[in-house]
């Protein structure tokens, strides 16, 4: 097996600490008693595939949600319960991946929507942690932004192609096997 030159990283789950549960019970509350049925890290209504593609904006992912179901659930209330699966990121992780930087490329691929984009990065920012995180990475990737998602092998296509990498020369790190697999379609270790 050839050295390994780049790392491609999930963000949710390996890098920002996760709780899904957090985000089930808040719609709980909310009325949304089949949530999981909705949304799980397994899979997803074609609803939360759009928002992550960034097909949808969050008003309208919101709405969509609230119709499906037959509810009326404030948007801040919204907002704060899609919001509560996300936790942490630590400092450790965040050096040891600019270590990294030192030998590798390093990227990161997320599926995520402009919800959690913006209250992470307000997490980070409060943390002073925002320019840190961004630091370590050559180029970010966030689905909603690109278009498309993991598994697609298109998601994983544009950031070899940007950026010139060799499949069986980039590590491919994250916590859905349904991702590990669509890389390991196009050699990605």
């Amino acid at each position: 097996m050839s050295k390994i030159k780049n790392i491609i990283f999930d963000l949710g789950g390996v890098i920002l600490n996760l709780d899904y549960s957090k985000t089930v019970n808040e719609f709980k509350k909310l009325g949304v008693l089949n949530f999981e049925d909705l949304y799980s890290q397994k899979k997803q209504s074609i609803v939360f595939d759009d928002f992550e593609k960034g097909k949808i904006q969050p008003g309208e992912f919101i709405s969509s949600i609230n119709d499906s179901e037959n509810l009326k659930i404030k948007e801040i209330d919204f907002i704060n319960a899609w919001n509560a699966m996300l936790l942490e990121i630590s400092l450790e992780k965040l050096e040891f991946i600019a270590g990294l930087k030192n030998d590798h490329k390093v990227f990161l691929l997320s599926n995520t929507n402009e919800i959690h984009i913006n209250k992470f990065e307000d997490d980070l920012k409060k943390e002073k942690m925002l320019h840190k995180f961004n630091n370590c990475f050559d180029k970010i990737y966030y689905s909603s932004r690109m278009g498309k998602r993991k598994p697609d092998e298109n998601c994983f296509s544009q950031v070899l192609q940007e950026n010139k990498l060799v499949p069986y020369q980039t590590l491919f790190i994250d916590d859905s096997i349904q991702h590990i697999k669509g890389a390991r379609h196009l050699d990605i270790q």
